[in-house]
Parts: structure tokens; sequence; C-alpha cells
């Protein structure tokens, strides 16, 4: 499916990212640039594995949305196991857990019942801690590259007071007080270097056992530099000191949008020609396609990868584009609040009253499987963000669920912020049944699973 965003305009809608490391303002061109979509002639894919053909026809049929990407699709009766009746929650909750623990999946993934009759054996770790950020000295990479495992993220258990209180010890060498976590989670550093690639998507490519050009390590480490002296507060990176051509971040959805409070997965490679190309990327998205620009087979659409055409800096650009501008483009560009208009041609051919139901019909659909990200990413936090994502969620779970209730309630997806809506006179077309039956069964179902976490004051919003 083809989709792009329309040309934004550098005066008024790009974006910057704050020398005291905020979130993004909207007059800096050089740090957002590129349009974004779903269909690309790039030879840049971003998923290693797969070789995607894509529709040239961009509005065929009345809504331009086939059936493996409308999300308006997806089935409820899939998603049970996921819920909660109000007399037993946590035995299903429980039932859930046991389903998940048995399975090797990456964040995101959904447990389907085909999954489910051949289970797996689960390996269980704890977070670690990362090494010092050094940015000198990496001039080389590994030599001997370890084979390439399932990308799958490690699970932590819930239950595991190595990572939350309240939990069983009994496979613990040390525990960790809820005090130390929620220290750890505040102290958890925006870019830092480790050492263990084992389960990044892209760990079988790149240089194996090759001394890397001078100038390419030299390219690579003034990446660092940027990373680590310009992130904004909501998005985190991790790169590895034997692997430089490797990197992974984090990024929170951004509020007043129906991806706000999540948590985006993406690994990165940068190429050995880089930065005459720009790097590869790979979105975990669990085979969820929660956002046109994000594909299920993990495929990024951004100009600025050159998955999709653009002008001028909107594409990358060897002399001056960097990591940064790719990481808050697609927070600013790709998770936006009105997702539905990504699609080409849909601004013009959906204007006025019906093109704001079929966004807010999109919303909603983005909302659920955001929240289902959201369950499974705390379910199996990405290595080396363990403490991140559980901290995360237990501070963001009310908030979270407040969301939810007013979303039900009929407040307009993505207007509420930090559990409040913004406003009060906002009226939207009434969500559908469906909608308000997932989200009302789904937050029985985070409730557990935030209260399991060690999130406080949960069962309030209790059904």
């Amino acid at each position: 499916m083809d989709v792009e965003i329309e040309e934004i305009s550098a005066q008024d809608d790009s974006v910057k990212v704050k020398d005291n490391k905020k979130a993004m303002t909207e007059d800096n061109p050089d740090t957002v640039a590129g349009s974004t979509s779903g269909s690309t002639d790039s030879g840049n894919n971003n998923s290693s594995n797969s070789d995607i053909s894509y529709h040239e026809d961009q509005n065929d049929g009345d809504d331009g949305l086939d059936d493996c990407d409308d999300m308006s699709n997806y089935d409820d009766d899939d998603e049970d196991y996921m819920y909660y009746d109000d007399e037993d929650d946590e035995c299903d909750y429980l039932s859930m857990q046991a389903q998940l623990d048995n399975v090797d999946l990456p964040a995101g993934v959904e447990a389907t019942v085909s999954w489910l009759n051949e289970p797996a054996p689960s390996s269980k770790v704890s977070s670690q801690a990362s090494s010092s950020s050094h940015l000198a000295g990496a001039q080389t990479l590994n030599p001997t590259l370890p084979e390439h495992a399932s990308s799958c993220f490690a699970q932590v258990s819930t239950s595991s007071s190595s990572l939350v209180s309240g939990g069983s010890n009994s496979h613990l060498k040390e525990e960790v007080t809820e005090d130390d976590l929620m220290k750890k989670y505040q102290s958890f550093k925006h870019f830092d270097v480790v050492e263990n690639f084992s389960d990044h998507h892209y760990s079988n490519l790149g240089v194996q056992g090759q001394q890397p050009p001078k100038a390419w390590s030299k390219k690579v480490q003034d990446e660092w530099k940027i990373l680590e002296n310009d992130l904004p507060d909501t998005i985190y990176v991790r790169v590895y000191e034997a692997r430089m051509d490797l990197l992974r971040a984090v990024i929170i959805g951004p509020q007043g949008t129906p991806y706000h409070d999540g948590l985006f997965v993406f690994d990165v490679l940068f190429p050995q020609n880089y930065p005459d190309v720009p790097p590869m990327v790979y979105y975990y998205s669990g085979g969820l396609r929660l956002n046109p620009n994000l594909y299920d087979c993990g495929k990024v659409c951004l100009s600025l990868l050159n998955t999709w055409t653009g002008k001028g800096n909107e594409r990358w650009m060897p002399n001056s584009s960097t990591m940064l501008q790719v990481l808050v483009s697609i927070q600013a560009l790709i998770l936006n609040s009105k997702p539905f208009f990504n699609e080409p041609g849909y601004e013009a051919s959906y204007a006025g009253p019906e093109g704001q139901r079929r966004s807010n019909s999109y919303n909603e659909d983005a909302f659920v499987l955001s929240l289902k990200t959201m369950t499974y990413t705390l379910r199996r936090p990405p290595k080396h963000f363990e403490e991140l994502v559980i901290g995360h969620f237990r501070c963001h779970a009310v908030d979270i669920l407040s969301a939810c209730e007013a979303y039900i309630e009929g407040a307009p997806v993505g207007s509420v912020v930090k559990g409040i809506v913004q406003d009060l006179s906002a009226t939207a077309e009434k969500s559908s049944s469906t909608f308000r039956e997932s989200v009302s069964r789904m937050k029985n179902g985070l409730i557990s699973l935030f209260t399991k976490n060690g999130a406080n004051d949960c069962d309030r919003f209790r059904v």
C-alpha cells in the first residue's frame, strides 16, 4: 500500500531538537526532513530478509486500503485471550502470562492460536548494566560474529523482583528493591554504549571481520556524539562497542496522537558505504500495522531513508543528514496526530467532514493496536531497555488507563494528555461500538498487567 505525507514547509512544519533536549519545535528544517510514505523503489530495504513489492495505484477502490492494510478489519475474537472477565481477572491474567511465557516472540507480536499450538521454551534474562559511553578507540568491529539468532527480544517475567517488586524471587541472584528500580529508571541514559548485540535484527549483516575504513568510523563516532548531546527527552538510543554499525532506538509515542505513551522499537544498520547511502531501519511491528508508514514486515517508509520519493533535503543528503534527523522524523512525521492522511492523496480526496470521520476511525484502530504493542513490549522488553520499559509503564499506567476511559466515553483519540482531556469542547463523531468494547476489555487486561508490573492506583479503573 502506498502512503506519503505532503511536503512539509521548511518554515512552518519542520522540527528541530532543542539544546536543552526538549521535544521538537517547528523552526528547523535541518532536523526533521523528508516526507513519509509506504512505497519505495529504493534499494534500502528495512527488512534484511524480505523483498516487498508495493502497489502503484494509490487511489484504487473507495478507501485505498487493501485487506491486509486496513486496521479496521481486526477481529475481536482473536483478541479474547488478552481480555479479562470481571469475575476472575487473576486467573485470566495468569492464563495469558502462561501463553506468552511459552512462546519466543519479539516485542509486539500477537500470540495467535496457531502459535500456542506449538509453544517454544522461553529464555529469561535480567537487565544488563550498560558500559560507559566512550566514543574514542572503538575503531574496529568484532571479527567473529555469533550465529544470527532470532531477532526476538528475550522475555522478562513481570513477576520477577529483579525488575518489579512483589514477585517471586526463586530465580534471583540478587534482589532489587522497588526504590532501586525506580532510581535506575530515573537515571536511565538517553544514550549509552553496550556490548551484547546478539538479538539485533541486523547482527548478521554489516562488516564481518573486516577493518572498517577510518572515514566510516569517524562518521559513525560523529553520529554517536550528536546523539549523546542532542537526543530529545522522548528518544533513547543504545549503540554497540563491538559493532559500531548497529544501533537500537526506543521512541516514545508523542502526546496528542493515537500513539501517546507507547514505546516503539527500531533497529538500525550503518552500511559500509555510509553516509553515501542512508542507514537501514527496521521497525519491530510484531505483525501489527498501526501506521501507514510502518509496515508489518518492519519496513519504515520515509523519504529521508530513500524509501519514498522526496525533494531537496527531504531525501538523504550524505554531507548533512544525520541519524538524529531520522529518529526525530520518525517520531514527528510518522507517529503524528492524523496518520490516516499519511496515505497519498487522502488529504485532498477526503476533505471536510468525511475526511475527519475516516481519520477518527483510523485513529481508533491505531490506538487499539498501540495498546497491544504496549502489552507485549512490557511482557518482552528489548534488550538493554528493560529498566526503561518497566519504569515507563509504572509511571504512565494511570495516564494510559485514564485515556482509555475518556475515549470510551467519547473523547477523540489523541485528545488526552497525561490523563486529562485537553479540549473539553472538542466533539467527535460517536466512536464505533467495536472500538468501545475492545478498549473496555483491553483496559481490564492492562489493569492486571500494570498492577503486576508494580503500578499503583490501577484498580479504580476496573469496570
